[in-house]
């Protein structure tokens, strides 16, 4: 053994199993199932996990607004399959394609929650407890405390009447007091820590209704035509996003009816372009065998029992006739042309698959104000219908409906069809001005131009989270702002009187975090308890 080192010296050389008469470094106790839980529980609801699961949550969010979602864009899915079926598969395999319902998503969003409300529960019991505690008592040496003033008073003072004084000013200021025989405790602040609380269990309140309300809210979309009628229930949406709980009872059974669509116009003549000034449907709201007339703008949606109907498009359905050979009807319905540019040049696609001798499929342009380029070509020049006329290609063949797989009502898949007007088939495509007709290629029959209604599509959109989740939004920013500009601050006034009759105030203060205001209000405090008129509080 070297000289000047202990007995116990360990080098490191010899274990302490192998060294008689040493004793063994201490060593922690086993935590055992319980304490890895309640370990892992306290990790869990502490606030460095939920702010970080919040962040965690956000990211895991952003592929929903990368690549096509099935609840939202179903079509987009089957598109960016058939692009890319590699990448589909591997994205697929990561839910990636239901983000917002995945596993992943889904745990991280039990987790927020679970963390939030075990971080909150205890903080709520320890706040309510605090609020029930007195300030406490006053320390013996105010010296050492922050905004520390002293005065002497060189007069004999009423101690309890100053006592009684000092507490009224402090509690002029919003402090909770409490006195302690010569001086007096007092504590503010703890407006911060409610309000830090309201952030919180509003933040759990959007996170409830979104997760709830989710499940009850729905998206509908529906084109209507003048003069016809679109009715709230599954059947009569065009395309139809829902929560796991809507069903056909859920929905408020009422109608729409379109009567007149007035769009208003600008013409700008230095660009030559038409600029929409203002689009207004006027509507009738049918509802238990009563009727409303309500009017819709952009911007400015139709809200009835709950559900809310915006304003998206609007454009042209010419009525089409198409008759056989024998002049019997088969089609006669008005067909919603979809615009392709600011002018209203519209596309539209016909199906008649009974009635003629084949299958025929038409695919026309519409102009509502149509004049002949230099080319020869059509172009509308105005939106308004001035010079409406309709072109059309016409296809026969097999439309594909009897194979029982959905069909786009607005695309004409032509690869499988034979040509017999326009194009390259041979034949002009047909021509047709409001109220004309044209006899269809090959002998088919003949079709006609009866009418120009107008349309409209619409959103009807029901989400009962928006109450919940605004009126949370609204606590969560009133929480945040509050618990930014308060401040948790004690003080105490202490009075001691000396032999010779003169009287030491002495206040101090002591802040919880930043607050560079605490020196300036404590001296303030003390002017007000030594100005002159204490003079009066004498014995």
């Amino acid at each position: 053994m070297e000289p000047l080192r202990p007995s116990d010296y360990d080098d490191g050389k010899v274990s302490a199993a192998e060294a008689p008469g040493t004793v063994s470094a201490p060593t922690g106790p086993s935590l055992g199932a319980a304490g890895w839980a309640r370990f892992l529980w306290r990790q869990l609801t502490s606030m460095k996990t939920a702010l970080f699961l919040l962040l965690l949550l956000a990211l895991a969010a952003i592929p929903g607004s990368l690549v096509p979602q099935r609840v939202a864009d179903p079509n987009g899915v089957i598109q960016f399959e058939r692009d890319d079926p590699e990448l589909f598969a591997i994205l697929d395999s990561l839910q990636l394609f239901d983000t917002y319902t995945s596993v992943w998503f889904s745990a991280i969003y039990i987790l927020l929650f679970i963390s939030l409300v075990g971080c909150i529960i205890p903080r709520t019991t320890h706040h309510l407890k605090a609020l029930r505690t007195p300030p406490p008592k006053t320390p013996k040496n105010l010296s050492r405390l922050e905004g520390y003033q002293s005065r002497e008073i060189d007069h004999a003072v009423d101690l309890d009447q100053a006592v009684e004084r000092a507490t009224g000013l402090l509690k002029k200021t919003g402090y909770r007091t409490k006195v302690y025989g010569s001086s007096v405790g007092a504590e503010r602040g703890y407006l911060r820590e409610t309000a830090n609380l309201v952030f919180h269990f509003a933040l759990v309140g959007v996170l409830v209704g979104l997760a709830f309300g989710t499940g009850f809210k729905y998206s509908g979309q529906r084109v209507i035509v003048e003069g016809t009628t679109f009715t709230n229930q599954l059947a009569s949406y065009d395309s139809f996003t829902s929560g796991a709980f809507v069903d056909e009872s859920t929905m408020v059974p009422y109608g729409l009816r379109l009567e007149s669509f007035e769009p208003t116009y600008e013409f700008d003549t230095a660009s030559g372009v038409a600029q929409p000034l203002d689009f207004v449907a006027t509507l009738d709201v049918i509802h238990d065998g009563s009727t409303q007339q309500r009017a819709i703008r952009v911007n400015e949606p139709l809200d009835y029992e709950g559900t809310s109907v915006y304003l998206l498009g609007n454009g042209f359905a010419p009525h089409i006739t198409v008759r056989n050979p024998a002049g019997d009807v088969v089609y006669s319905q008005p067909v919603v042309f979809l615009p392709q540019d600011g002018n209203l040049t519209s596309l539209g696609v016909i199906k008649i698959p009974d009635g003629l001798s084949q299958q025929v499929g038409m695919v026309g342009f519409f102009y509502p104000s149509a004049v002949v380029l230099e080319s020869g070509a059509l172009s509308s020049v105005y939106p308004e219908p001035d010079q409406p006329v309709m072109t059309m290609n016409v296809f026969t063949g097999d439309l594909g409906l009897d194979e029982g797989i959905p069909r786009n009502v607005y695309a004409l898949e032509t690869e499988e069809m034979t040509q017999i007007a326009g194009g390259d088939s041979g034949n002009d495509p047909l021509v047709l001005g409001l109220g004309q007709s044209a006899e269809l290629p090959d002998g088919l029959g003949s079709m006609t131009f009866e009418a120009l209604p107008r349309f409209i599509s619409v959103d009807v959109h029901r989400d009962p989270t928006q109450l919940p989740v605004g009126i949370s939004s609204v606590f969560i920013v009133a929480g945040l702002v509050t618990s930014l500009f308060v401040v948790r601050r004690r003080a105490w006034v202490k009075f001691t009187e000396h032999d010779d009759g003169r009287v030491l105030v002495e206040v101090a203060g002591l802040s919880r975090g930043d607050d560079p205001a605490l020196e300036r209000d404590m001296e303030r405090l003390v002017e007000e308890i030594c100005r002159e008129d204490l003079r009066s509080i004498s014995r």
